[in-house]
């Protein structure tokens, strides 16, 4: 659903409760809800529940990449809060006549990818459905210290973006005959590539905010850190990371549907500089899946966030800084 519609949906059901540290006002990746003094727990106990839920439809034609795909997206809101997975029950919707070996790898894709992750598949929920669908809800544990909601970017933050951009768009090419396996295959590993080490690194780098790039794509996301701080996200575009021939293939349009749609939603909330590649533009704007982690850290932090993602392998990739509101949510120069 857009985040406009999405928000104008919300505007009179979101309630507050003082157990609720992060909730769906602010659009972030997961909910999280203190513990204290729950049960036997201690009222001064800092542990916090993480919960989040999501499922979708095959965005590649290889089942157990599906799968797996399926899961490493739903795994990585936890990440995104500064969180760690702890237990996933399966939501499931398949077509009566599907082919049960096909049903069998997406199962396996995702309950492998859940298995990598530490947590623990506890059940689930499967029904017959005219398209397949498949996901997972996610609950998982956050200290209250560690948590990176939208709402904690400061002016001054620096910005780190952990995957290459283009999901969208190498999916939408590969659904359009456009590429074949060989070449959506790198971006099907990258996309159930989890996100555990990039949120480990900036948890020790102490994150003030993260979001993963997932549907709303990287303006869209951005927009939700922005709006919910009270800042603007000033990126530079020339420092994006894309996904290999991925900007060949927008500007043969093969950008996702969802692109316009949030170009045009943004329209006022999101600058972009004179001269821009109209196709990175469309790049931005598109939807994710299982995108990289977002994450705004202390800029004398800056050096630690980039010592530890080096030292897991992660790539470092600084795209700009957050700066003291300036009437939009991103500036793209």
């Amino acid at each position: 659903m857009p985040i406009g519609q999405l928000a104008h949906v919300l505007r009179d059901i979101v309630t507050t409760d003082t157990r609720v540290l992060v909730g769906p006002e602010t659009f972030d990746d997961a909910g999280i809800v203190a513990l204290a003094g729950v049960g036997d727990l201690p009222g001064d106990s800092r542990t916090c529940l993480v919960q989040t839920v999501d499922y979708f439809p095959p965005v590649v034609d290889d089942p157990y990449w599906y799968g797996a795909i399926a899961a490493a997206n739903s795994l990585s809101d936890v990440y995104a809060l500064g969180g760690r997975p702890f237990t996933a029950l399966n939501i499931a919707g398949i077509p009566k006549d599907f082919d049960p070996e096909w049903t069998r790898e997406i199962f396996r894709g995702g309950f492998e990818t859940v298995a990598k992750s530490g947590a623990i598949v506890v059940g689930g929920h499967t029904v017959q459905s005219a398209e397949a669908h498949f996901g997972f809800a996610v609950t998982g544990i956050v200290s209250k210290g560690r948590i990176a909601a939208n709402s904690g970017a400061k002016h001054g933050d620096a910005l780190y973006l952990t995957k290459p951009l283009g999901m969208g768009t190498m999916t939408t090419a590969a659904k359009k005959r456009r590429i074949g396996w060989r070449e959506l295959e790198p971006a099907a590993r990258q996309m159930a590539k989890l996100n555990d080490l990039a949120a480990e690194a900036m948890n020790l780098a102490g994150a003030h905010a993260c979001t993963d790039i997932t549907g709303f794509g990287l303006a869209g996301h951005g927009r939700n850190i922005a709006k919910a701080s009270g800042v603007t996200l000033r990126i530079e575009s020339a420092l994006l990371p894309l996904f290999p021939g991925v900007l060949e293939l927008a500007r043969e349009g093969f950008c996702s549907g969802g692109s316009g749609r949030s170009q045009s939603a943004l329209a006022e909330v999101v600058g972009l500089a004179e001269g821009l590649d109209s196709a990175l533009v469309s790049l931005v704007f598109d939807a994710e899946t299982s995108g990289g982690l977002l994450i705004a850290v202390p800029a004398e932090r800056a050096a630690i966030l980039e010592r530890e993602l080096a030292a897991r392998g992660e790539p470092v990739r600084r795209v700009g800084e957050v700066v003291a509101s300036t009437g939009r949510f991103v500036e793209f120069s």
